[in-house]
């Protein structure tokens, strides 16, 4: 089983590259025999001619906007699913809307590598603090984890004295979640006096893990690492023990993905090191997404890492190319605010502000009212937690005082510290 999990190969990265664009070509004739959606963005496209970087970066890149708008015209999915991988599956729905299908792997977020990359091993318990509402994330991990041969506590969001109460009698080793709720449950444990000290590792996805928080639990006796995971492609990259004291660790790139930074806004590669959004490409005979634009922004590092895995590097998550934001492990977009707004006529503009309050996320929708109105920010308050599915603040702003910049989201929060 280990052997399979611990992908610390002796191969090149050129002899990594040249497996999965030997793959790609055959992958992709089957993928679009089977599904019309894809068949349809590729039309024209021979897949025989896919086999380097520089064939695969002349297709256009596919925005998460656009695959929205194709799920919308021909829900749920917009054709890119294939059907005979849907039977005995699950299907998910993240904030936009956008579904996603979960595939008939064991593994099919493929965490699994990301946790024995970090130390955890079969028999190890792990207190799983994703969601497991509508999102796949904690199906991500509790399959990855199950998979390696953990046992799995499903404890899902929410409910932190109950999580607490759960975690002392069950003694997990391991904790999955987002990078801040840790904490509120050590915080909250040492209140109540209750001992949840079996904790020793944690992985982190669906916020930015700080070092000041990393270091925070190390005092604690907690090693926290993270990966960076989206609901299309499960984890696509993770950190591992081996690279314990660096100051930017770097993440190992997943097998079986192809990983692109691109100029944002473009389509076009830039030179390693340069930061711009990562586009990815994935052999997923259930999903086969074609340089799908994540909008998130990274770069690849130089080098191989110290644990003797030879896979391409990402720097890990720096921010966002577009908007949308991912606040709490959830994404927010745009077109919410625009809901929101358009709930209440009294409000003219209003702007979303991200900070970090602490070592937790925290928003606050910033609103102008309308001429002649006095917006009532209870009312609004509750708008925008029934459509983002997040709680926030809501502060009336005085008249032409937000920014004429066109931003609708600003992600305030410091990623350095």
């Amino acid at each position: 089983m280990a052997a399979y999990f611990d992908d610390r190969e002796q191969r090149s990265p050129d002899e990594r590259e040249k497996d999965l664009f030997a793959r790609l070509p055959e992958f992709l004739a089957a993928s679009i025999r089977d599904v019309p959606g894809l068949a349809r963005w590729l039309e024209g496209i021979d897949p025989a001619t896919l086999t380097s970087r520089s064939a695969l970066a002349s297709l256009p890149v596919l925005r998460k906007a656009e695959l929205m708008e194709k799920q919308a015209r021909n829900p749920p999915f917009g054709d890119f699913v294939n059907p005979a991988h849907l039977q005995g599956s699950r299907v998910f729905m993240s904030p936009g809307p956008i579904w996603e299908p979960q595939g008939l792997e064991k593994d099919s977020g493929h965490s699994a590598r990301a946790m024995f990359a970090v130390g955890i091993r079969p028999g190890d318990v792990m207190h799983n603090a994703f969601s497991y509402h509508m999102t796949p994330g904690g199906f991500i991990i509790d399959e990855g984890a199950r998979a390696l041969g953990c046992t799995v506590f499903a404890a899902g969001t929410g409910n932190t004295d109950m999580q607490v109460e759960a975690a002392a009698a069950l003694k997990p080793g391991v904790y999955g979640g987002t990078p801040d709720f840790l904490k509120v449950m050590l915080d909250r444990a040492a209140e109540t006096g209750k001992d949840i000290s079996s904790f020793r590792l944690g992985l982190v996805s669906g916020g930015a893990l700080f070092p000041s928080l990393r270091q925070e639990y190390l005092s604690r006796g907690i090693r926290v690492y993270q990966c960076y995971a989206t609901a299309e492609f499960g984890v696509i990259a993770y950190e591992t023990a081996a690279e314990d004291g660096a100051p930017n660790p770097g993440m190992i790139v997943n097998e079986d993905l192809i990983v692109e930074i691109v100029r944002p806004g473009t389509g076009d590669p830039v030179p390693e090191g340069e930061v711009g959004e990562l586009v990815v490409t994935s052999l997923n005979p259930a999903y086969p997404l074609v340089r799908l634009g994540t909008g998130d922004l990274s770069a690849i590092m130089p080098g191989h890492s110290p644990c003797g895995r030879t896979g391409q590097r990402l720097k890990g998550w720096m921010g966002r190319a577009d908007q949308r934001t991912k606040v709490k492990g959830m994404f927010v977009d745009p077109k919410q605010i625009a809901e929101v707004v358009a709930r209440h006529r009294e409000v003219a503009r209003a702007r979303l502000v991200v900070i970090r309050d602490g070592a937790r996320d925290a928003m606050t929708l910033h609103v102008e009212a309308t001429p002649g109105t006095s917006p009532d920010a209870s009312a609004i308050e509750t708008s925008l937690r029934e459509i983002t599915k997040l709680g926030g603040a809501v502060h009336l702003a005085d008249p032409g005082s937000l920014p004429n910049d066109g931003k609708v989201i600003a992600d305030e929060r410091d990623y350095a510290n």
